[in-house]
């Protein structure tokens, strides 16, 4: 009953491994790469910061400038005011009117606006770097993903064969056993050995599953993936650059380092911005202005007549009232357009401001800006150290693997003939399932064993690639 159990667990789990990769799209390896450049959410947010510093860029370069400024206003007063002509209170209500246009232009200023748009400049130079080096680095996981998908697929298909092979032993003693002819340890040895074998399978489909969800995690994709099959020979030959020659060539092209190298260009330019306010400032001003108002009035003579002025004199005990002649007038509003015209007026000139004193903040901004350089210049050293420490590490691991390579390469060469020993004496019954299963297991191990290590050479190299020159 036990056995049966096995043979169906291992029968039946492929089987419902296949139908869900039936559900799932195949993608190439250049469609995984595609989808994840267009996709990933940490390329995304590089793109966005990108854009952020295109637009502080922009506007930087737009303040070098003049600026140019127009207002105009139209509102309504209510109030209490003297009449000029009759020295009496009166209440009105009056419309005003005033437009005005202005320009402003910087001459110099310590050279901040100029400097203020180089370090723009840098900064978004650093941001494009910053965002090559997420493209890079998200093509280099894609392709390292993919190949240890590719990894997990032919240790299946190792694990695949391994309960083939001992399924068929089985199967061979399965009537010997049943006729009581045969050595009943053995059959129970093949029994425990293809429950081995069946749970290293669930465990290399388990792993295939979990690298197959790093990839679509990766490219963010809505619809689930599998991967085609690469042409891979997997050709193991030595390496032919040195550590210091991929590190060489790693500070040309790499675009993190390029990225650390402009953030400290741009630091050395806000070290000058801040000691711009130290200079004076000169600009020129021009300004254009005009008004209107309900209560201006136009007046005109119509005439004039005798009225009593309020004096008098007395002549004989009599008071007389002393009369006088009074012009009159006649008011009328002055339009819009006349007022607009009349009362238009201009200036310019050149203002000079010069900085005395101001709290010692340039002192106080020149010194953090002045760390904010350190700062950058430390990131720059890190950079290129923990270039140069991967770049090592990356190194010593692919020839690592290299040496393991060709070790394994001997021992699964050793370990296939003695197998062939084995299963032939063992199938004639000159030796025991001990023998047997040990010989088996020793290859089944070494050929697992080599393909990591083929696999992982091929990691390495990329890696060195992806320092040496990009993707």
């Amino acid at each position: 009953m036990k056995i049966k159990i096995i043979c169906l667990l291992v029968l039946s789990f492929p089987i419902v491994v296949l139908a869900q990769n039936e559900n799932r799209t195949i993608r190439t390896l250049e469609e995984c790469i595609e989808l994840a450049l267009k996709n990933n959410l940490d390329l995304k947010q590089s793109q966005f910061n990108e854009k952020t510093r295109d637009i502080n860029f922009r506007q930087n370069k737009n303040a070098l400038l003049p600026t140019l400024n127009g207002n105009y206003n139209l509102g309504i007063s209510n109030g209490r005011s003297i009449d000029p002509y009759t020295n009496t209170f009166v209440n009105q209500q009056l419309t005003f009117s005033n437009a005005a246009l202005g320009l402003d232009a910087t001459i110099f200023n310590g050279f901040r606006l100029i400097n203020s748009w180089k370090q723009a400049k840098l900064n978004l130079q650093a941001s494009e770097m910053e965002t090559e080096a997420a493209k890079q680095s998200l093509i280099l996981n894609v392709t390292l993903t993919y190949l240890q998908v590719l990894n997990a697929q032919d240790l299946v298909k190792l694990a695949k064969a391994r309960v083939t092979t001992t399924q068929g032993q089985l199967d061979r003693l399965k009537s010997m056993y049943e006729e009581e002819t045969g050595n009943p340890a053995e059959y129970r040895d093949l029994q425990g050995q293809i429950a081995a074998d069946a749970s290293y399978l669930v465990e290399s489909e388990n792993n295939l599953e979990n690298e197959l969800i790093n990839l679509n995690t990766l490219i963010n994709a809505e619809e689930e993936i599998t991967v085609a099959g690469l042409d891979l020979q997997l050709k193991i030959e030595k390496y032919t650059y040195s550590p210091s020659d991929v590190y060489m060539q790693a500070l040309e092209v790499f675009p993190s380092v390029k990225a650390s190298d402009l953030n400290l260009e741009a630091a050395n330019k806000g070290v000058a911005i801040a000691r711009s306010q130290y200079s004076p400032e000169i600009s020129l001003f021009a300004n254009l202005n005009t008004n209107y108002s309900s209560a201006a009035r136009l007046f005109s003579e119509t005439g004039s007549s005798i009225v009593e002025n309020g004096d008098f004199v007395t002549i004989n005990n009599e008071n007389y009232a002393v009369l006088s002649e009074e012009t009159n007038f006649r008011s009328e509003e002055i339009p819009y357009n006349d007022q607009f015209d009349n009362n238009l007026n201009s200036s310019f000139g050149v203002a000079v401001t010069v900085p005395i004193f101001n709290g010692f903040r340039a002192k106080n901004n020149v010194a953090l800006e002045k760390i904010k350089k350190e700062e950058a210049k430390t990131a720059l050293e890190k950079t290129k150290l923990n270039l140069q420490q991967s770049v090592k590490q990356s190194y010593n691991a692919m020839q690592a693997a290299f040496e393991r390579f060709k070790i394994l390469q001997s021992q699964v060469d050793a370990y296939q003939e003695s197998f062939r020993i084995n299963e032939i004496r063992f199938n004639n019954g000159v030796s025991n399932s001990v023998d047997y299963i040990v010989s088996k297991n020793n290859l089944d191990n070494a050929q697992i064993n080599l393909a990591n290590v083929s696999y992982e050479y091929l990691l390495r190299v990329k890696v060195l690639e992806y320092y040496r020159a990009g993707l």
